[in-house]
């Protein structure tokens, strides 16, 4: 019996010592290939570039002329520990994989502001291991070269809002008519949650999707202490405020 048991304990550590083995190796591949992918994309276009193209644009828009509740409402929708992180964030990674695999939809991706950049300015995007892995050294990269307020400019000044608007200056003059510094409350905080899914989310097209976005962002900004429910109730009540 001590036999057997033995033998099914030795058969069990080698099945594990393989499957280790073989995660390796393949994390090992992956990591290879998106290295790759990631040095011929910052030859096509270096880091340091990304940053003084935009500022060539003339309705880039600066961090200090965005109002302080779209910054904050932005980092509570798409990036919690936006201001903390080096370029990716271990525990929004760990949970999507878990829901990946938990509902085989891979429609988790765990991706930081920083990688969103790096997504948006180096690679397609369509999904696959080699591109994430790339955009992840991309993400170290972006870091490493800006900080924190310049990567907030680079990712809010290039985004998608639907409607055909591209950055924050375009949605806000878009949508509202109105410069980023002059947007209220409400449509600062509306404006956060467009880039989740602007086809779906568009003012133009889908008011009411984009008011219950609205509200997930502000469910968001009371969760992380940026406002209170009563401030949340009163943002909503007064859209022009």
């Amino acid at each position: 019996m001590k036999h057997r048991t033995h033998s099914i304990r030795n058969s069990l550590l080698g099945a594990v010592a393989v499957l280790m083995i073989a995660f390796f190796c393949i994390a090992g591949w992956y990591g290879i290939k998106g290295y790759q992918m990631y040095q011929q994309a910052v030859k096509e276009t270096p880091i340091e570039e990304i940053g003084e193209r935009l500022h060539n644009n003339k309705n880039f828009t600066y961090y200090d002329e965005l109002p302080a509740v779209y910054v904050e409402a932005v980092i509570a929708a798409e990036d919690k520990r936006f201001e903390s992180h080096h370029g990716i964030d271990i525990l929004a990674i760990g949970r999507a994989i878990w829901t990946d695999l938990r509902t085989l939809s891979f429609d988790e991706g765990g991706s930081t502001i920083t990688q969103q950049i790096a997504k948006n300015e180096l690679f397609t995007q369509e999904k696959h291991i080699e591109r994430k892995v790339a955009e992840i050294f991309a993400a170290f990269a972006l870091e490493k070269e800006y900080s924190k307020k310049e990567l907030f400019e680079i990712y809010v000044n290039t985004i998608y809002f639907g409607a055909g608007y591209y950055g924050i200056y375009e949605a806000a003059k878009g949508y509202f008519g109105k410069l980023p510094s002059e947007l209220s409350a409400y449509e600062a905080i509306m404006l956060a949650g467009l880039p989740n899914a602007p086809s779906v989310y568009s003012l133009d097209e889908n008011e009411e999707l984009a008011q219950q976005r609205m509200r997930i962002v502000l469910e968001s900004m009371i969760k992380n202490g940026k406002v209170t429910e009563q401030e949340a109730a009163a943002i909503l009540e007064m859209p022009e405020q």
